[in-house]
């Protein structure tokens, strides 16, 4: 698990005043660099690790420092994976590799998860070569609840649905998209979305060898525009007691799962996140 501080005041928020020695005092470690008086192999400079900084939250994977470049936090399933960890296993089901997971499918019983159009896009990229080479061939498994905070396979009245559930295969790019609707928020949670990741689609179809688990956060401005439509009036009051700070998840830090969002709720949202391995 990582930390963050809220309170963490970073370098351009400071001020002129704080810039002008900080500025001189970087041309003066240049300058000792170029005569050879100090070594710079293996080292970060202090501009790499402003920039590292500022890349957090952003879903960009081009803006990775690699001083900054850490494997995606590890979280929990939860308790409605359908992964066969806590009972049913969606994985091994025919069409479980798909885009749209919108609907059910298979043998369930083919109901389709209603509400604000979303589109999630995740771009698996390896830690180990600073962010910058896009894991091709790899796998994802997401999962989420629906606009009343249910899940699939679990929930009361759904129990026979597998929707909002689907898995991919990463492109040369390291990218998967899938086509959902934002997820409502249940009581004691902030809004997210699950995700698994293996090593293949073989993996991941078989339900073996994951090789990370996390999830995606949603910053609070755009679940509140969401959550002000039809059909997530349970997820206003649900909300309001919550925060990012005090998530039992993201307590302890969201930067680096944070989405990164645009749209509206006329034209659905879309939602990027980089997810180091």
């Amino acid at each position: 698990m990582h930390r963050h501080d809220d309170a963490e005041i970073h370098e351009h928020d400071r001020g002129l005043a704080y810039d002008l020695p900080v500025l001189a005092r970087r041309r003066m470690i240049r300058l000792m660099a170029g005569a050879g008086l100090i070594p710079l192999v293996g080292c970060t400079s202090e501009d790499e690790t402003s920039a590292g900084a500022s890349s957090k939250g952003s879903g960009d994977s081009a803006s990775a420092s690699s001083a900054e470049c850490r494997p995606i936090p590890d979280e929990t399933a939860g308790p409605f994976p359908g992964d066969g960890s806590n009972g049913v296993n969606v994985l091994k089901e025919s069409g479980v590799v798909r885009s749209d997971i919108t609907g059910s499918f298979g043998d369930s019983a083919g109901g389709t998860a209603e509400g604000v159009p979303l589109t999630v896009t995740l771009t698996v990229v390896d830690a180990a070569s600073g962010c910058g080479t896009p894991k091709k061939g790899a796998a994802v498994y997401i999962w989420h609840c629906d606009r009343e905070g249910g899940y699939s396979l679990y929930s009361d009245g759904i129990t026979e649905e597998n929707y909002l559930r689907g898995v991919q295969e990463t492109d040369d790019k390291g990218r998967v998209t899938f086509r959902s609707v934002f997820p409502g928020c249940y009581q004691g949670r902030w809004p997210h979305i699950h995700f698994e990741v293996y090593g293949s689609l073989a993996d991941a179809t078989a339900a073996t060898a994951i090789t990370n688990t996390s999830q995606l956060a949603f910053p609070k401005d755009v679940c509140e525009t969401v959550y002000a439509s039809e059909g997530y009036e349970s997820s206003v009051d649900n909300l309001s007691g919550l925060s990012l700070e005090t998530d039992g998840i993201f307590s302890d830090g969201h930067d680096r799962q944070l989405a990164a969002m645009e749209g509206s709720v006329a034209r659905g949202y879309t939602a990027t996140l980089t997810v180091p391995v």
